[in-house]
């Protein structure tokens, strides 16, 4: 089993850092997004096997704000996940919904690996650990 994928093993159209690119470049904002806005998106994202969404899982690891472009560090449960091909694109799309969004990078990433030590309480809780 290979643990060094990156997103580029999952989807092929990609920039040479392995990252999703979604919408253009913005240099400058009339209303600045925040953290929260983009949270709140995410928070609408399940994972379809658990049922709990991605960012109460502990799959985003990053996320940085630069004039309404946004960028997501992200992992997945495991490497083998069945939604990596769809996923980064899917987080892509939900957060470029909100107003005045620019350009969105979303890189998936296995290191650190992700662990269940990672998710929110509400998570562990919501599954029984």
């Amino acid at each position: 089993m290979n643990d060094n994928k990156t997103l580029a093993d999952f989807l092929p159209k990609l920039n040479t850092e392995g990252e999703l690119i979604l919408g253009d470049l913005k240099d400058s904002a009339l209303k600045p997004i925040t953290k929260q806005d983009v949270i709140d998106k995410i928070l609408l994202i399940d994972d379809p096997e658990l049922g709990i969404n991605i960012y109460d899982l502990g799959l985003i690891y990053e996320l940085n704000i630069e004039n309404n472009n946004i960028e997501v560090l992200m992992t997945l449960t495991t490497v083998n996940c069945p939604v990596a091909d769809t996923m980064p694109n899917d987080i892509a799309k939900k957060i470029a919904t909100i107003d005045d969004c620019g350009q969105i990078k979303v890189k998936l990433t296995f290191d650190p690996p992700w662990t269940k030590d990672m998710m929110s309480e509400d998570a562990k809780l919501a599954l029984g650990f």
